[in-house]
């Protein structure tokens, strides 16, 4: 008896609270995936960190036995103000200061700011700079989101929303269905034009990139991730790059569209119907506990979905159902008494089946 009734109140009580134990495992699993990325992260490049500072300690120390007259400090010095200034885009390695805040150089400092991009090459170096980038981001960031927002939804609509419905229209074929199969070929293409083909055209501009080091680039530039360990355009060779100005607006030109077009992607894939059944696991609000405003959205996007459309000629045309107040007005013309029966397709509290 205690069992089944202790039974009874677990089942009651995951019933009830099932989507904050749907959250609490979500945010389980979300810890255990960053613990097995750091665990796997470590394991991989530990020993590369390891054979580079051998490297290094090797090499310094090679160093100062072939120059006895630089001191261990002095080189200590010397290197460390190198690495500093190196932290803020000026290099001692064929050293060019013009190209780093120039207009178009700038430019493309301004473009990976307000985008979140932040490759961290080129940093402010003067206090005003760095109040000036503080106030400009404030400003530039939300805009840029607005910006972004605008003409993703435009986007989506012409090639996702549009195409989606027509060839639901024409092949007759369910819209889940047919959405998952537009996602993961517009995912596709972007991939291509936006992926692999730059990659493959970084490779042959820039000399010390293979085709994985381009890809990584591509990707964690329109990602937004940003890392700055390849930054292309940062040679300082000019038969190499006879035009740098040109080439690093080019690039600003590609990240910007990529970004776009990367967002479409992902508003499209946000828009599956798979992924709302999904997302509504892990809310807070059960649909009966919405206002009635917000429960008769969903119940007409339900039934918009269900009925078929007027445009397609395959489907069959219905019958119109005449409401409760016309069929009361014709049976009192009619001088008949007769108690009201619900139309097929309704229950009869007037709600549809």
């Amino acid at each position: 008896m205690v069992t089944g009734r202790m039974g009874g109140w677990c089942a009651r009580f995951a019933e009830r609270h099932q989507s904050g134990m749907n959250f609490a495992l979500l945010i389980v699993c979300y810890i255990l995936y960053l613990v097995i990325g750091a665990g796997i992260f470590s394991a991989i490049e530990l020993p590369y960190e390891h054979e580079l500072r051998q490297e290094l300690k090797a090499a310094r120390q090679d160093f100062l036995s072939n120059h006895t007259c630089v001191s261990d400090a002095q080189l200590e010095e010397l290197l460390a103000r190198a690495l500093e200034a190196s932290n803020y885009g000026v290099s001692v390695l064929g050293n060019d200061t013009d190209r780093n805040w120039d207009f178009v150089s700038s430019l493309f400092f301004t473009s990976t700011v307000l985008t979140t991009t932040g490759y961290g090459h080129t940093v402010p170096l003067s206090d005003e700079g760095k109040a000036f980038c503080i106030c400009y981001s404030l400003v530039g960031i939300p805009v840029t989101l607005f910006f972004l927002t605008a003409i993703v939804e435009r986007l989506v609509d012409l090639l996702s929303r549009r195409p989606i419905s027509h060839f639901h229209r024409l092949w007759v074929i369910s819209r889940p269905k047919l959405a998952v199969i537009h996602a993961a070929t517009l995912g596709t293409i972007m991939a291509v034009l936006f992926l692999f083909i730059p990659a493959w055209i970084f490779v042959g501009l820039e000399k010390d990139w293979n085709f994985l080091e381009s890809l990584y680039f591509c990707f964690i530039s329109l990602t937004t991730i940003g890392l700055g360990d390849y930054v292309p355009g940062e040679t300082h060779n000019k038969e190499e790059n006879p035009h740098p100005d040109l080439y690093r607006l080019a690039i600003t030109v590609y990240l910007l569209l990529g970004l776009v077009c990367v967002l479409v992607v992902l508003e499209t894939c946000y828009e599956l119907p798979q992924l709302k059944l999904l997302r509504r696991r892990f809310y807070r609000e059960n649909i009966r506990e919405l206002d009635s405003e917000t429960t008769n959205i969903i119940s007409r996007d339900q039934l918009s979905e269900q009925m078929p459309d007027p445009a397609d000629p395959t489907t069959d045309q219905l019958p119109a159902i005449s409401s409760v107040s016309q069929q009361a007005d014709t049976l009192r013309q009619n001088g008949v008494s007769v108690p009201y029966m619900p139309a097929s397709g309704t229950t009869p509290n007037g709600k549809l089946r």
